[in-house]
């Protein structure tokens, strides 16, 4: 995940058990060079708490910081008070919950969103460790996200203190960076020590989240007398974002033919169809790839693999990989092979795995990338794309012929319908997207995934984020677990803005999952038939609807494609909720019925 560094107390190290004689005020140093102690011949007066605060924020906004979510809380008073300043002031938009787990993944999309780092603000406390599931996110994300977190003083850590505990460091590995700075301190180097690792300015490591653990004395209040700034207006903050298509030179004539396939997995970006476009082969792209587009994109491909394996007549002889490719089986079982050597685009320094854990050998540049992948030969795309046609067809006959709604089908209409921003809930709901969601001609949204551990946890905070921070319409498709796993996320105080957010609730009454996995034969199989339900299917009766009311929630329910196609064909404004009910227990049988139309109509399609 890269290199870390902690600033704690008085002193810089790179190891917290090692402390080195470095100061508070010097800047995390990467080359490992001693930063000499500064002189306490003449020490600086100590700020006030609220001096301390306004520093904090005025380096936070000049280090690019426009977003900052605010937790409520007393030892956090200081920071509360310089951020309304600075919000008065029209410099930052400031976004309230009450929920600390829920800002934190607020925070986490709307830096997805924006591209730019971007704070949540907690108290003491447990509120600081409500953060983790948020932090580890963006770790494995790449996503800058700034913790600040407020601590009680010096004095009264390890007394006892009300609300105190060890906070530094509190994410362990999962944080860039970590700082302490104690009560009185300016908190200027700190500050922007930690943007700088959030961002990823340090060589070889990249974007993530860090830790800025500010301690405040009393007293945490403005002095009597001061007021708020007169409230100026400003422009809706935006950071543009990439592009969402690119076009490469055609691949060279002197490359060689080979039978390549590129995989674009999450966040591998519009480069990865292009590529694949300039040098004639197959995309097979994950939805939150952003590739998934384009004259080679195939759909249902993961149900084509073994119609290419080492058996067939046309056998994949490598492999290409952009992003992270997380969702398939069959593509992990390709990519594990050793007979199929593979390559992995990596220009920039990236999150998610160790280096020298994975089989592909990392390529930096497109041209190196080119000479490994060679070009395709028109049969071999074109045996891709008329399988993929086939498949295609199989598939949306099978689930035509269901009288209810079924995930797939879901998943195909969210993909078709959705526009501005979509965002895919772990599970089942992404997975349905990849199986049955026909790749277009071009891309119609913008796509977030949480695939940096693929958690269901904080999705409709992380949407809410994303809306906000997009300022545009955004589709969420998930399950009803997914829902209700954090349900608290609808909640939006008095006065707080309103995303603009359609929420596509696929409630089958349970977790559908497991039954697509090991789990479901063994619930066939009927010696744990009970337990698997219990344990694995996790089964409800919350009545979404009252939910949805209670929150202030629009809400409408439907059970079959027609009205879901209607539904998500109307205007909305604001949030609502579109409950499509189904039942789980019938979906391994008919993902049995996909393959099998799918494998009878490739197969006579290469035959031939």
């Amino acid at each position: 995940m890269g290199r870390r560094w902690w600033q704690t107390g008085l002193v810089t190290s790179q190891d917290p058990t090692e402390p080195s004689a470095y100061t508070i005020g010097a800047p995390a140093d990467p080359a490992g060079t001693a930063q000499p102690a500064a002189s306490t011949a003449n020490p600086e007066p100590a700020l006030t708490s609220m001096a301390s605060a306004r520093i904090a924020v005025a380096t936070l906004l000049g280090g690019g910081i426009r977003y900052v979510v605010v937790a409520p809380g007393s030892r956090s008073a200081p920071m509360a008070y310089a951020l309304a300043e600075a919000s008065a002031a029209g410099q930052v938009d400031l976004l309230v919950r009450i929920d600390e787990r829920s800002a934190g993944f607020t925070a986490l999309g709307l830096a997805l969103a924006t591209g730019a780092p971007v704070a949540v603000l907690t108290t003491s406390g447990t509120a600081v460790g409500n953060l983790l599931p948020a932090v580890m996110e963006a770790n494995h994300a790449a996503v800058p996200l700034v913790v600040v977190s407020a601590d009680r003083p010096e004095e009264l850590r390890g007394t006892g203190a009300n609300q105190t505990t060890v906070q530094l460091d509190l994410f362990g590995e999962h944080v860039r960076f970590a700082v302490d700075v104690p009560a009185g301190e300016s908190p200027q180097r700190a500050v922007e020590t930690s943007l700088a690792a959030a961002t990823g300015a340090f060589e070889g490591t990249p974007p993530g989240p860090v830790q800025l653990n500010l301690a405040f004395r009393d007293p945490l209040v403005p002095e009597t007398g001061e007021r708020l700034p007169e409230r100026r207006g400003h422009g809706t903050f935006r950071i543009g974002t990439e592009p969402l298509t690119m076009t490469l030179d055609p691949a060279p004539a002197g490359l060689a033919e080979r039978r390549t396939v590129v995989l674009a997995g999450h966040d591998a970006g519009p480069v990865a169809e292009a590529f694949a476009r300039a040098h004639g082969l197959p995309l097979l792209a994950e939805p939150s790839s952003n590739s998934r587009f384009g004259p080679n994109a195939v759909g249902p491909y993961r149900l084509l693999l073994e119609h290419f394996g080492p058996d067939s007549a046309l056998p994949i002889e490598r492999a290409v990989v952009f992003g992270r490719p997380t969702l398939s089986r069959p593509v992990s079982a390709l990519l594990a092979r050793t007979d199929v050597p593979a390559a992995l685009y990596e220009p920039v320094p990236v999150a998610w795995y160790e280096p020298g854990r994975r089989r592909e050998t990392p390529v930096a540049t497109l041209a190196e990338l080119a000479d490994f992948a060679g070009r395709g030969s028109s049969s071999w795309l074109d045996a891709w794309l008329l399988a993929g046609a086939a498949a295609q067809h199989a598939v949306d006959g099978i689930l035509a012929a269901a009288d209810t709604a079924t995930g797939p089908a879901v998943g195909s209409l969210v993909w078709q319908h959705a526009r501005g921003q979509l965002v895919l809930g772990s599970s089942n709901g992404i997975r349905d997207v990849d199986l049955a969601g026909q790749p277009a001609p071009e891309p119609s949204a913008t796509v977030f995934a949480s695939r940096g551990l693929a958690g269901i946890d904080g999705t409709v905070s992380t949407a809410t984020g994303i809306a906000l921070g997009g300022h545009q319409a955004t589709t969420l498709l998930l399950g009803d677990v997914t829902f209700l796993h954090d349900a608290g996320g609808l909640f939006l105080g008095a006065g707080e803005e309103q995303p603009q957010l359609r929420i596509v609730v696929l409630n089958d009454y349970g977790g559908a999952i497991f039954s697509l996995l090991e789990h479901g034969a063994v619930a066939e199989a009927g010696g744990y038939g009970d337990a698997v339900e219990r344990l694995f299917g996790t089964p409800h009766s919350v009545d979404i609807a009252a939910l949805a009311a209670a929150y202030g929630v629009g809400h409408c329910s439907v059970s079959t494609t027609a009205g879901l196609a209607e539904a998500l064909a109307a205007p909305f404004t604001g949030r609502t909720i579109v409950e499509v009910r189904t039942d789980r227990h019938e979906l391994r049988a008919l993902h049995g019925r996909i393959k099998a139309a799918v494998s009878a109509a490739v197969a006579g399609v290469l035959a031939g």
